[in-house]
């Protein structure tokens, strides 16, 4: 498991992990996903990677503990700014990774959805592909609150944006690290509207995108409770996207 990578020859990923306190569940899924890709004998060079995005709990500790057992296969990244956006766009602009990919730590999304992620971007000439828990193949548990949160979010983005996409918030996507860092200074959102940017941007400048679609299953520790707001969470996603709608304006002028 600790050979030295041979990233002169091989295809080299980053799997990317943005965290905030999350000492209960980071150690256990962490190996998971190590343990899973070890066991896949991709054809390509791979690294995990804890982007620690502030957290004031045991986390810090918890990832260098697993990066100094693992140092070929995880690497903790801090980053103290807030927000998940903030920590995968300060790391994807330096990063020397072909493909960055992000995932959610709680893992919702089903590791054996890792393959279709990454395949179009590796063999079918595809610059992002995103999953979806709203495609008619895709396989959710999920609480009716959040998936109906999603579907109004998805069909307000469509309203500005005529896009065709089913689900912009879905924490599973993987892009071209090249294409990342061409669409990344255009990207303003450091916390959750940062998909959306991620999406609408690579679209804009005409990069491949593929939808694909996920086992999916909400895995909220601890019975914590939901903190989607529908109505305002909406106000607030509409005022993003009138937002972005002004910037891509502005550009295109």
């Amino acid at each position: 498991m600790n050979q030295p990578f041979k990233r002169e020859t091989l295809m080299f990923i980053e799997f990317c992990l943005p965290i905030y306190n999350e000492e209960k569940i980071l150690k256990n899924n962490v190996l998971k996903l190590l343990n899973y890709c070890d066991s896949q004998n991709f054809n390509f060079d791979w690294q995990i990677i804890i982007l620690n995005n502030g957290s004031t709990d045991n986390s810090e500790k918890i990832s260098q503990e697993l990066q100094k057992k693992y140092p070929q296969k995880i690497k903790i990244e801090n980053i103290q700014q807030p927000g998940r956006g903030q920590a995968l766009k300060k790391y994807w602009q330096k990063g020397q990774a072909d493909i960055v990919v992000y995932m959610d730590i709680d893992l919702a999304v089903s590791l054996n959805n890792i393959h279709t992620l990454i395949n179009p971007l590796i063999k079918e000439g595809y610059d992002l592909v995103i999953g979806s828990r709203l495609l008619p193949a895709s396989k959710i548990e999920r609480s009716f609150i959040r998936s109906l949160s999603s579907k109004s979010y998805n069909w307000l983005s469509k309203i500005f944006f005529n896009h065709h996409l089913s689900d912009m918030q879905c924490g599973f996507k993987a892009i071209k690290t090249d294409v990342f860092k061409k669409t990344a200074p255009y990207i303003k959102d450091n916390k959750w509207f940062f998909d959306t940017e991620l999406i609408i941007f690579t679209k804009y400048f005409n990069y491949k995108i593929k939808e694909i679609p996920v086992n999916w299953q909400e895995n909220r520790y601890d019975q914590r409770k939901t903190k989607v707001n529908i109505l305002k969470d909406s106000i607030t996603f509409m005022l993003n996207l009138i937002k972005l709608k002004m910037r891509l304006y502005k550009i295109r002028k």
